[in-house]
């Protein structure tokens, strides 16, 4: 997959460019808020209508603006040619189109754009609590197949009616409300134990590419375990459920599911979280980010575009390297404000400054 030519109107700092991009490595360059991770950020709403920031829609409208665009050609491997194209509105009523078809769904989206992503932020995956790990698994899976984002929208959905039931019990066991339950709960079991499946094969496809990336950018052999062991699969979520009911009746909430597992991150033998240095966790979430770019790719036969936002400034040089030397096929975009390292060998370079583009090179070689 290609973006080739990415128009943007007031979208972040950006009041009205167009940006012919090339195959295989950009790199877009421009002192620090001068729209190169804004640029980054478009191309990848594309596919996902969200910000990898984890900022609101009405945060992607420049200031003093109202509705912002983002209009992308697309060349598929098989020679499809596709425009995408997103209207982002401060009151919320966006747009999206393909092919000047307007989509009722936003899972409709999904597959015509896929992109991997690696920010600084991205040590939340180690830092933080399981919620980002939980969407690093998910988003995967729907980028694997996007019926599995019908699953994931079904366990929300059924989460949300549980717990809406457990609150207007008040804390007190009836016998209408344990009926109800269990109603809900039939529909929870067949659907979380579904995405619960899904979730671990994943980790056990994704865990030998993540491993070898590690060592690729380290430089040396290191054990790295991704572990997704949820007790409730232990049991079935069925029995999980019927242990929990007094204790999520207590506390008005489901506090057994899919909807609250964590994947567990370690180096060495160790917990990541605790024991690993920071040097050690940037390297562990690039590596996870880069295995599952590559199953993906495996998976769906063409290659994600690839996002590394600012990834220099968080590697020591070595790792920097190591990463410039063993990029995968396929298109990638590096945003740095800081010169390239030698080992970069970029196809073509971007300058960005003040939301505009200076200037556009491609590099013979």
């Amino acid at each position: 997959m290609l973006i080739y030519r990415i128009e943007l109107i007031d979208f972040r700092v950006y009041k009205h460019a167009i940006i012919e991009i090339e195959p295989g490595v950009t790199a877009v360059i421009g002192r620090n808020a001068q729209g190169k991770t804004s640029l980054a950020e478009a191309m990848s709403y594309l596919a996902t209508l969200e910000s990898f920031r984890g900022v609101p829609n009405d945060a992607l409208v420049r200031l003093g603006a109202d509705t912002a665009y983002i209009r992308a050609n697309i060349r598929h491997d098989d020679g499809r040619e596709v425009l995408v194209e997103a209207e982002i509105n401060r009151s919320g009523r966006n747009r999206v189109q393909v092919n000047k078809q307007r989509l009722a769904r936003v899972r409709d989206l999904l597959g015509v754009v896929r992109t991997t992503v690696f920010a600084p932020s991205d040590l939340q995956l180690v830092y933080e609590g399981p919620t980002q790990r939980r969407q690093l698994l998910d988003d995967a899976l729907v980028a694997l197949s996007t019926h599995n984002d019908g699953l994931r929208l079904e366990v929300d959905r059924i989460v949300r009616q549980r717990n809406v039931l457990l609150k207007q019990s008040g804390g007190r066991m009836s016998a209408d409300i344990a009926s109800t339950l269990d109603v809900w709960d039939e529909k929870f079991v067949e659907v979380g134990t579904r995405l619960g499946e899904a979730r671990a094969r994943l980790v056990a496809q994704v865990t030998p590419y993540v491993c070898e990336a590690y060592e690729v950018l380290a430089g040396e052999p290191t054990r790295v375990d991704l572990a997704y062991e949820p007790e409730w699969r232990t049991i079935g979520l069925g029995p999980a459920l019927l242990a929990s009911r007094n204790d999520d009746v207590r506390r008005g909430i489901s506090t057994v599911g899919p909807h609250r597992d964590d994947l567990v991150l370690g180096i060495n033998g160790m917990p990541a979280r605790s024991h690993a240095s920071q040097g050690e966790c940037r390297t562990l979430t690039l590596a996870i980010r880069l295995g599952v770019h590559r199953l993906i790719t495996q998976h769906v036969g063409a290659a994600p575009l690839l996002v590394l936002d600012d990834v220099l400034s968080e590697l020591d040089p070595s790792r920097s390297t190591a990463l410039l030397r063993h990029l995968p096929a396929g298109q990638v975009i590096i945003t740095t404000a800081s010169a390239l390292p030698e080992a970069a060998h970029p196809d073509a370079m971007i300058t960005i400054e003040n939301g505009e583009v200076v200037t556009s090179i491609k590099i013979a070689k």
